[in-house]
Parts: structure tokens; C-alpha cells; sequence
């Protein structure tokens, strides 16, 4: 049983808003057929791995230079790395200083029921450059595990989607970035009954950049929760966390985001932006941006607000020849880009779009 892995231990505050009660019932469900994932496959040049059910499905991938491990991988264990005692895959992406890669590692990552694991890790040396496209999709209940090493100069963007089909979605990510790297970080998470994305950024070097954020969108009885914490340990840090949260019918989206500045980490920059929208006043949006400074030249702001659609934009569009349902579709898109919008590839930022316009269609 995996509630009891979950549920016996005191729950924390960082897990509070998250609803573990759906996982037994989708970790049990039955395996189904494989999906048809071509449609998600992004036209871009680059490494390709699929993994199916936690498996790695050779004839249908295109490692390059990326190892595929079949035993657990040395990353951070999340909360639920032994849920159903399943075996566990992934791979490893070793790059030396100065290399990049032709284009993306695109990861698609099925599962047609039960319990999917996939536990991978990233080094990039001195100056390197990469970028990472990861979607889950399917039925059933998939746990994804990643541990970045940035080391000096070194970049990396990492793209990731969700598309769960009432199934459920744990997201475990810690990531160190040296001096002068960069990180950033962007989600986009739909259909889930139950989701969580988690990252841990530490700024450990001089100068680091580090970025966490994306797009929640729930409907019906959906919880879906996302949390970053970004620790700045070293002087001249730079971070941005930047969520936009929509719900809509009786759903829950909870978004929290918390900046760590150590009492010798002068000259620190760091924003947070959450916002919400609530398509319907029965759903629920819970946002919780936090600061814990001990540096004292620092520049930190926070924000956080959650509304409505604004009726007088609204009524200004409708005004025009929109119709209502266009004119939110509008409205809520230019609500959701503004998180989206922060990917810096146009293939990958334009299918997030497109992946939330569907998304719109159907809930608006």
C-alpha cells in the first residue's frame, strides 16, 4: 500500500496542500495499452528517449549521448521513490566543459496505470549549454526524480508538461548551480487528479542565476500543488519565480515559493510573482510566497494576488464582435502567458501555448 508511506508520517507544512488520498486507488489501477505519443515529439534535432511504465523503449528512441540506466539512480529521494516497490529507469546526461548539444533531450515518459518511476541525473562541466524537454503523460501514477549539476558557466533550460488524464504526477527536482550558471525552470501542468511539482534550487556559486516557475490549470475535482524553494548561498545571486495558477469548477491549485538568502549572500536579486484566476467562485487558489532574508543589501520583492476575470476587459472585447467564450479564452491566455512566455526555445515556448490553449477549450 503506498498510504502508508504518505499519510502515516506527520504531514509538513511544505506538503500541507497537497492531496495524497487519490494515490492508492490510481497506483493500483491496471496497466492498459500503450499510447500513441508521436504527437508529442517536438520537430526540433536533438536526443529522444521514451520510456513506457518506467521501462526504456530502445526501438523508439535516439539516446545519443545520453546513458540509459536501468537501477536506481544516486538522486535525491523524494517522498514517494519506493511507492509500490517498483523498479525504477532513467538516464544520466554527462556533458564536458564547453559542449552543447545540437538541439534539445526530449523525454517522453507514458503510463497506461499503476506506478511509473523515473530517476535521472545531469552534470554539465564549465561552460556548457543544454536544454531539457520532459513530458508525462497517460493513465496511472508517474514519480519523476532529477538531480542537476551545474558547475561554472555552465546553462541549462528545462521545459517540462504534464498530461495526466485524471491520473496523478510527482515532480522531484534539486538542482546546484556553480558560479556564473543558469538554470531555468518552467512547468505547465494539466489534467491531473493529483500533482506535485517540487523544486530545490541552490545558488552555490558567485553570480548564479536560477529560475522556477510555470503554469497550474484545474478543473473539476483536480488538487494540483507546486512548490520551489530557492536558496541563495553565495553573493550576486539572481532568482525569479514566476507561477500562474487557473482553476476552475470545485478544483484546487496551490502554489508556494520561498527565497533563502544567507546572511553572506549580499547583492542579492530575487522576485516572486504569483498570481491566480478563478474561472468559477466554487474553486479554490492558494498561494504562498515567502522570503527569509539574512543579508542585509539585498533587493527581494514578493507578489501575490488572485481575482477574476476582469469584467471591464471582458465587457471591452465582447464590445468589439467577441464572443463571451473567445473573449475569456483571450483573456485567460494572456493571464497564463505571461508565465509561458519565459521559455526561451519558440518551438517548445509555441506547443506549451498550444497545450494550454486546449486546455481552454475545453474548460472555458
Amino acid at each position: 500500500m503506498t498510504q502508508g508511506l504518505i499519510l502515516d508520517a506527520p504531514i509538513s507544512e511544505e506538503w500541507r496542500r497537497f492531496d495524497a488520498a487519490p494515490l492508492d486507488a490510481i497506483g493500483a489501477s491496471p496497466r492498459g495499452a500503450m499510447p500513441d505519443v508521436s504527437a508529442y515529439w517536438l520537430d526540433l534535432p536533438g536526443p529522444r528517449l521514451l520510456f513506457v511504465d518506467g521501462a526504456f523503449v530502445a526501438d523508439a528512441s535516439a539516446p545519443g549521448p545520453l546513458e540509459i540506466a536501468a537501477a536506481p539512480l544516486q538522486t535525491p529521494a523524494n517522498r514517494f521513490g519506493t511507492a509500490g516497490g517498483g523498479a525504477q529507469a532513467g538516464y544520466i546526461l554527462h556533458l564536458q566543459p564547453q559542449a552543447a548539444l545540437d538541439g534539445p533531450v526530449q523525454v517522453v515518459h507514458a503510463t497506461t496505470g499503476g506506478i511509473a518511476h523515473l530517476s535521472s541525473k545531469i552534470v554539465m562541466l564549465a561552460d556548457a549549454v543544454a536544454s531539457l524537454v520532459e513530458t508525462h503523460v497517460g493513465a496511472g501514477w508517474s514519480n519523476a526524480s532529477l538531480s542537476i549539476e551545474l558547475h561554472e558557466g555552465a546553462r541549462l533550460m528545462r521545459a517540462v508538461r504534464v498530461h495526466k488524464q485524471a491520473g496523478a504526477h510527482t515532480d522531484h527536482c534539486a538542482v546546484s548551480v556553480a558560479r556564473a550558471g543558469s538554470y531555468t525552470g518552467t512547468a505547465l501542468v494539466t489534467g491531473c487528479r493529483t500533482a506535485r511539482i517540487e523544486t530545490q534550487l541552490a545558488l552555490t556559486g558567485e553570480g548564479a542565476y536560477g529560475e522556477a516557475g510555470g503554469a497550474v490549470l484545474t478543473r473539476g475535482d483536480e488538487n494540483i500543488d507546486a512548490a520551489t524553494v530557492i536558496d541563495h548561498a553565495m553573493p550576486e545571486g539572481t532568482s525569479r519565480q514566476t507561477w500562474r495558477a487557473v482553476a476552475a469548477d470545485l478544483s484546487t491549485a496551490s502554489l508556494a515559493s520561498r527565497a533563502q538568502v544567507r546572511r553572506h549572500a549580499q547583492k542579492t536579486d530575487g522576485e516572486q510573482s504569483l498570481r491566480g484566476l478563478l474561472l468559477r467562485r466554487s474553486a479554490t487558489v492558494n498561494l504562498k510566497p515567502e522570503l527569509e532574508i539574512f543579508a542585509d543589501d539585498v533587493k527581494c520583492a514578493h507578489g501575490a494576488t488572485v481575482g477574476e476575470l476582469d469584467a471591464r476587459a471582458l465587457f471591452y472585447l465582447q464590445s468589439h464582435g467577441i464572443p463571451e467564450g473567445p473573449a475569456k479564452a483571450l483573456l485567460t491566455r494572456a493571464f497564463v502567458a505571461d508565465a509561458l512566455d519565459r521559455i526561451g526555445d519558440e518551438t517548445v515556448r509555441d506547443a506549451f501555448a498550444a497545450d494550454a490553449d486546449k486546455w481552454l477549450e475545453s474548460a472555458l
